[in-house]
Order: C-alpha cells, then sequence, then structure tokens
C-alpha cells in the first residue's frame, strides 16, 4: 500500500529477491509514480520541472509488480481483504496473504476557522505546481490592478510552518518573487512581504542552535518576517489573523506545518502511537498474521534512541525501512527469522535556494555554499533512477546559468483549489463500515 520511499523501496527489493514462482506482488497507488517529496519546494519555485522528481514506476520492462490505480480506503485484517477506490471511483476488493502498509502521510491540519477553504498545501506534485501559478499570478493581478490596497494584498504571502518544508518553501518562492518583480516596472520591490511563523520558539529546532541561528539569520536578511511562538486564529479570503492579533491581508497562506498519518490507519482498529500504527521492532503489527507498516504512518520503534523513541517522518528512515521490511516479510514467507529495524542517523540537509542551505552530514555543521553542495548532492543521490538525476541535474544546472522562468502554466484556473481539494480525506471508511462492505461483498459471490 503507497508507492512512497517506503513502499517503492520494498516493492523493488521484493522483486529482487523474490522468484515470480514464489509470490505475485501488487502495489496500490493513486499514481504510477514515486514522488521525491523533499523537493517540491524547488517545483513550487520553478526550479524544477514536475516530471523531474516524478519517478515513473513503469518505465522499465524488467518490473513485474501489477499496479492497481487507485487509493485504499480500508482494511479488513481479519479477512485479509484491502478495500480500494480506484481513480474511476470503483469500489474494488483486493485479497491478500501478506500486506505492507506504506500509505505515508497527509497534512496536518487544525480546527482552525477558514483554514481548508483558504489555504494551499504542500504534499502533491499538483499542490506544488499549482502554488507556483498561484504565486506568479498574484504578480500580474497586483500589476494590473489600480487599487493600492489589493495590490498590496497581493503582494503579501504567508507560510505556516518552521519546519524543513514551510523553511525551504518561504525561501525558494521568496526567490521567485524578488526576481519576478524586476519583469513588472509599475510594482515596487518593497510591497512584496513574506510571513515565516511557527508556533515553535526556534527555527528548524532540529539542526541545533547555531544552525537554526544561521537559517533565521538567512532568510531575515532576504527580507523574510520571522515570527515564532505564533499561529494562525483564522483564514479569509483575502486576510489572515494571526493569533499575536495582527490581522494580514493577503491572498496567499501556504500550510506546511506538519503531516499526520494517512486516515487508513484509523480504518483498521489496531493501536495507534500518537495517530500511528503501533508496530513492533521488526514493523510487523501485532496480534496479526503477515501485516507490516512503516514509514510516515507507523511507529517504529527507533532502536538507537533507547525505549519509547520512534523513529521520525523522515525520507531517509522510509528508505530504509522499505528495503527492511521486504526482507522481513520474505523472511516469513520463508519460514526465517524477522530482523529488528535499527539505523544511525545520517545527518539533515536544508535547502534555502541560491547558494544559501545549512547542513549537519554525521554531526558536522556546515552553511552557505558547502552546505549546498551537500544538500543537493544528497538529494541526488537519493533519486532513484538515472533519468531522474538527469532531469534535476539539467534542471539546477539551466536555472543557475539562465535564470528563472515566470510562465504561468494554467493550473491557476477561474475555479481555486486548496488544502480540502487535492488529498482526498473524506473518503475513507470506517473500521465498521469495512467489515460490513466485505461481508456483503462476500455474501454477494
Amino acid at each position: 500500500m503507497g508507492a512512497g520511499f517506503a513502499g517503492v523501496e520494498c516493492v523493488r527489493r521484493l522483486e529482487r529477491r523474490l522468484t515470480p514462482n514464489e509470490a505475485d506482488v501488487t502495489l496500490v497507488t493513486p499514481f504510477s509514480y514515486q514522488l521525491y517529496l523533499p523537493l517540491l519546494p524547488q517545483v513550487a519555485s520553478g526550479v524544477l520541472t514536475p516530471q523531474s522528481i516524478a519517478l515513473s514506476l513503469r518505465r522499465s520492462r524488467k518490473y513485474r509488480t501489477r499496479i492497481i490505480p487507485g487509493g485504499a480506503i480500508g482494511v479488513d485484517l481479519k479477512a485479509k481483504v484491502c478495500v480500494i477506490r480506484t481513480i474511476t471511483d470503483e469500489i474494488v476488493n483486493e485479497p491478500y496473504d501478506y500486506i505492507v502498509l506504506a500509505p505515508g502521510s497527509v497534512t496536518r491540519t487544525f480546527d482552525i476557522p477558514g483554514l481548508v477553504d483558504h489555504a494551499f498545501g504542500l504534499k502533491t506534485l499538483a499542490e506544488a505546481a499549482y502554488i507556483r501559478d498561484h504565486v506568479i499570478s498574484q504578480l500580474d493581478l497586483a500589476d494590473a490592478s489600480p487599487d493600492p490596497a489589493e495590490r498590496a494584498a497581493r503582494l503579501q504571502f504567508v507560510v505556516v510552518g518552521g519546519g524543513y518544508a514551510g523553511t525551504e518553501t518561504a525561501a525558494c518562492l521568496q526567490r521567485l518573487t524578488h526576481a519576478a518583480v524586476k519583469r513588472y516596472p509599475r510594482l515596487d520591490p518593497h510591497l512584496i512581504k513574506w510571513h515565516l511563523i511557527d508556533i515553535a520558539p526556534k527555527l528548524m529546532p532540529e539542526l541545533g542552535e547555531k544552525l537554526g541561528r544561521s537559517a533565521h539569520q538567512i532568510l531575515t536578511r532576504r527580507g523574510i518576517e520571522i515570527s515564532l511562538k505564533t499561529s494562525i486564529e483564522k483564514a479569509g479570503p483575502d486576510e489572515v489573523t494571526f493569533t499575536d492579533g495582527r490581522v494580514v491581508p493577503t491572498h496567499t497562506l501556504i500550510w506546511t506545518a506538519g503531516v499526520a498519518a494517512s486516515p487508513l490507519i484509523a480504518t483498521l482498529g489496531a493501536e495507534t502511537v500518537k495517530g500511528r500504527l503501533a508496530v513492533t521492532a521488526d514493523m510487523a503489527l501485532p496480534g496479526y498474521d503477515g501485516v507490516f507498516a512503516l514509514g510516515d504512518a507507523a511507529a517504529v520503534p527507533d532502536q538507537g534512541k533507547g525505549e519509547g523513541a520512534v523513529c521520525p517522518p523522515t525520507a531517509q528512515h522510509a528508505m530504509r525501512q522499505g528495503r527492511h521490511a521486504a526482507e522481513n516479510v520474505i523472511a516469513t514467507l520463508r519460514g526465517e527469522p524477522k530482523r529488528p529495524y535499527v539505523h544511525k542517523d545520517l545527518g539533515l540537509v536544508v535547502d534555502l535556494g541560491g547558494k544559501d542551505a545549512v547542513a549537519k552530514p554525521l554531526g558536522i555543521e556546515l552553511h552557505g555554499l558547502p552546505a549546498q553542495v551537500v544538500a543537493r548532492g544528497y538529494h541526488w543521490s537519493a533519486l532513484r533512477t538515472n533519468v531522474a538525476k538527469t532531469r534535476v541535474m539539467t534542471n539546477w544546472l539551466l536555472n543557475a546559468v539562465a535564470g528563472d522562468d515566470f510562465v504561468r502554466t494554467g493550473f491557476q484556473a477561474r475555479k481555486p483549489a486548496k488544502l480540502r481539494d487535492f488529498e482526498y480525506t473524506n473518503e475513507y471508511m470506517t473500521p465498521e463500515e469495512v467489515r460490513a462492505h466485505v461481508a456483503a461483498s462476500r455474501a454477494a459471490q
């Protein structure tokens, strides 16, 4: 279940290690590509094209996995049936012997008035492309408007979330708007204001005191207004109210304040840890035969950090968990013992665009151009295919030589699409609905 980092790594390892006579492998995913999520902010800012970070799962003929184009909306663990809504809205039941749950995560939202109706997310390829069109359209509309108040509102942008996604998004899009405004002689560049807010007391605390402060200084120097210990009280179509009482007139609210496990996990009726499925160190679900879970949707114990710690929802862990889970599935299939997942953190990288970056590879603190080399080198090496590596490197070189382009692709249509329109979180069944659906389907056969 799922074609993110964890799911794809698991599938590829199963294909390599299992013979066609041992098992049939099926992958359930709405899209037949793996999305390299850490580079989404660069797609939103136009540094990379969307297809450069969408790695096709059908490109090679040697892969034998059957792909079902749809999303799992429920799993009956006792009946061993997965309920799938296909991309044509057909509901189908898929029986299994072993299931690996890697549905990933969705954007975490709160009960804030107007949030899902007026905010943009940055979790999917479509959202990244849409945000780019929207931001450029704000410059177009501000340039065309005779109203100074409307012009100022369209040139204010708010990003919520001081983690990696929010910080990189604000940094990359701020560079885009300040490069683009030079092509709009009627606009005052000083009217462009970017706000980055977060409820935490520090920006990206995972980086440590020194690097976090360095990132804070880089963004502040660029003119991004950072507000910590602050969140959103309510959101409207043309203004946002902060919890400190400020009202910011804006048409752009980008919400990147964390992720939550896929709603699929709630359909299982199993134990969870802060919304993530509680699994053992070998990524098996206690009490159920042949069920494994990993990635953002599972609370995999972090053996390297001691009792009670769980692995953070990062690409680094997901990729390694995928390969390890595949080995444990194979071991179960062949009657061999499973092994616990153990991994040492390799460090963190944050690309702030241009020559700006901060990184902490293997505990070594870097900033500026050396950090940028490490950050882009890590992302480039982590791309799974040579085609993707070539496309990304070409995009980077072209952007470095020719600069940004400011073309809208047409996603910004008359009907706006906001946070609630991209992730389909209302499509999932309850555990009772799953069991009733499976029982009714069997009775009808």
